[in-house]
């Protein structure tokens, strides 16, 4: 698609061209094929900083662990070839300490778990399955090679890989990062994005309201949401409906940031600034301006000089459902991987009929209960409590035209969500 044209719809007085735009799939697809963003940065942290990162480097064992056989129990370490019998009780394995002598032969050595056994010894019989009488310990039964112990690199061999790069950092990485001695964890650096609402509408949320006013909500959210994905997020002042002054800004926090997120101003209206000045920041500008997506039509994605610009539409349920549905594969491209969201399975209480060839994002309310159901909420973009309600969205593809009630749906659950 090299030289391909921006996939900006025929606009006229009366909004976007629907039958021109693109499906979610077939805007991004445009948008990394121009975009070319910047390759995600590699950085060294501490293991306490590194839950939830990204891993840069693919890790291997540097050597067998456990480097020994170990004890898999409390017992007696033991030659199997002597049991059954009587041995005498002739040495003890202390944790923490490798054994300086071999086990002679017709004897047994007291032996924690986690233990390393002495040579000689090829088998453990816990303490349950054995007598002490006297100085000796009396095995009944036959023991086998091998019994209760962890052989040499059963855990890890050397050379052997065990994360791969990109994987997301969670406790049991972590576990294997400490294990291998690797203080020092190379991740990918989590992006800057700016963050700006827009409007002459809007005040801060500090602030009491004039009739016609409404608080800035979508920072906030879309902060929050793009923290949830794994970036970092800067929120900026409010931007005016002032087209100079709205450049002026954003050139400005391209210099300190990875990327930007706005939200308003992204549809086609007299007012509404964005595209065009997105388009002015640097090739290749706008690449996308509308999707066939409810909701969300307006959506912008733009880029210049490696960094990644999403207009997203200035309704509060819009623009935080089309960030993480729609737009978070930009921002796991500059992140090094996508953050999974939680997925859960439910049946759907209503039928949910859409529009054919768009793509529909329903949020939807779980029914309090041990089977799950989901109840679909009304869509109402403008709507800041919309998204609170919701315990997630249903991801309706162009393809499906009816949902039916008492179906099984996939239900996506927002990634900054603690419910």
């Amino acid at each position: 698609m090299r030289g391909a044209k921006p996939l900006l719809p025929g606009l006229a007085e009366t909004g976007f061209n629907a039958a021109r735009l693109p499906g979610p799939e077939q805007a991004l697809i445009a948008f990394f094929t121009r975009a070319r963003l910047a390759a995600p940065q590699i950085e060294r942290v501490g293991l306490s900083c590194a839950l939830h990162r990204v891993l840069a480097e693919p890790i291997a064992a540097d050597a067998d662990y456990p480097a020994g056989a170990r004890s898999t129990m409390d017992g007696f370490a033991v030659d199997s070839r002597a049991t059954p019998g009587r041995l005498a009780l002739s040495g003890e394995v202390r944790m923490g300490s490798a054994p300086s002598e071999a086990l002679a032969p017709g004897s047994a050595w007291r032996i924690p778990t986690g233990g390393m056994l002495p040579a000689g010894a090829d088998a453990v019989v816990p303490i349950e399955d054995a007598r002490i009488d006297g100085a000796s310990v009396v095995v009944e039964r036959a023991v086998d090679p091998g019994g209760c112990v962890a052989p040499r690199g059963s855990d890890m061999r050397a050379g052997e890989a065990l994360i791969e790069c990109g994987r997301i950092i969670g406790a049991a990485e972590l576990g294997v990062l400490a294990t291998l001695g690797i203080v020092e964890v190379p991740v990918f650096r989590r992006p800057l994005f700016g963050v700006f609402s827009s409007g002459d509408e809007l005040v801060d949320a500090a602030k009491a309201t004039d009739l016609g006013q409404i608080r800035d909500s979508n920072s906030w959210a879309i902060g929050a949401a793009l923290e949830g994905l794994g970036a970092r997020a800067r929120l900026y002042p409010i931007l005016r409906d002032d087209e100079a002054a709205m450049e002026r800004a954003l050139r400005g926090a391209l210099c300190d940031c990875d990327g930007l997120v706005l939200t308003g101003g992204s549809s086609v209206g007299e007012r509404d600034l964005t595209p065009q000045v997105l388009a002015r920041l640097g090739a290749p500008g706008v690449i996308v301006h509308g999707i066939r997506v409810k909701p969300g039509k307006p959506t912008v994605l733009a880029a210049t000089g490696g960094k990644p610009a999403i207009g997203l539409p200035g309704n509060p349920a819009s623009a935080l459902i089309i960030l993480e549905a729609v737009a978070a594969p930009i921002i796991a491209a500059l992140l090094g991987a996508l953050v999974p969201a939680p997925v859960f399975e439910a049946t759907l209480s209503a039928d949910i009929e859409k529009r054919a060839g768009w793509t529909w994002i329903v949020p939807v309310e779980r029914e309090a209960g041990s089977i799950p159901v989901v109840h679909p909420l009304p869509m109402r973009s403008s709507h800041v409590s919309l998204l609170a309600r919701a315990h997630g969205y249903l991801l309706l593809g162009e393809e499906v035209a009816k949902v039916g009630a008492g179906e099984r749906v996939s239900v996506v659950a927002f990634r900054t969500a603690r419910r």
